[in-house]
């Protein structure tokens, strides 16, 4: 890329090329190391998600991760002890409030997921549990260690 012209036919071809790219751009020539510099503006807004919630048990001097990413980790929990590791029977401790979110409705998330895996999983409500904490007990009651 010695060649002026050459370095002239690269940067005129990233140009055409650029053109139909949504996003505002600044593209400069080739420097004598052969390198060109391109800038872009970003399009879509950035990502930034808060998935915490006030605690109800201190009124809002703590942050907990919110009930419905709870729900996500007690699910996929479920299908890691039930299909990886083959627990015959399953007990579930959690808050009255998330034991009311599984069981209640025509068709329970409970229900659901009798039909999906084949086996019955137990709630119990336990009100001294803080909402985001659960516990899962095997067919022999103790506890199970998760990950």
């Amino acid at each position: 890329m010695k060649n002026v012209e050459n370095r002239n036919l690269v940067y005129e071809a990233m140009r055409n090329e650029m053109v139909y790219d949504r996003s505002k751009y600044t593209i400069l020539p080739l420097s004598k190391f052969g390198l060109m510099q391109i800038t872009r503006q970003r399009v879509r807004p950035a990502v930034h998600v808060v998935n915490k919630e006030t605690c109800p048990t201190c009124n809002g001097s703590g942050k907990i991760s919110s009930s419905i990413a709870v729900t996500d980790v007690i699910e996929n929990n479920i299908h890691h002890l039930i299909t990886k590791q083959n627990e015959k029977k399953l007990v579930i401790t959690l808050h009255p409030f998330l034991y009311s979110y599984y069981t209640k409705g025509l068709i329970s998330r409970q229900m659901k997921w009798f039909f999906k895996y084949t086996k019955w999983v137990t709630l119990i409500p336990d009100s001294t549990l803080a909402i985001v904490e659960f516990k899962f007990l095997n067919d022999l009651g103790e506890e199970i260690e998760l990950l």
